[in-house]
């Protein structure tokens, strides 16, 4: 009895590293866009299925990701949506003020 749960211990701990273990869910590449006064800003992997919010003025997204991404008008995801293929990006006058990367 004395070695069986020492070894169920260690046998759930090796069970659960080997579940929690797998890549991270990400868009791999770069998220670009422009912000205040025309400096470019960039993202490296963003997250799947989050919505982020830009801190500042935001517009010409370009997508140099391998997935999709919408951005939207407003924040919190909310408002005139519009999807960008990867590889693809919209015009320098699309602004935009949050961005969900590969959204279901």
């Amino acid at each position: 009895m004395r070695l069986c749960r020492p070894l169920a211990v260690a046998l759930g701990g090796l069970a659960l590293a080997v579940i929690t273990m797998g890549p991270a869910a990400a868009a791999e590449g770069s998220f670009v866009w422009v912000g205040p006064k025309g400096k470019a800003y960039a993202i490296q992997n963003p997250p799947d299925r989050k919505c982020l919010e830009m801190a500042q003025a935001a517009r010409g997204p370009q997508n140099a990701t391998k997935k999709a991404l919408v951005v939207y008008s407003k924040a919190k995801c909310k408002g005139t949506a519009r999807r960008i293929a990867p590889g693809h990006s919209a015009s320098g006058n699309v602004r935009f003020a949050s961005v969900v990367f590969n959204p279901r």
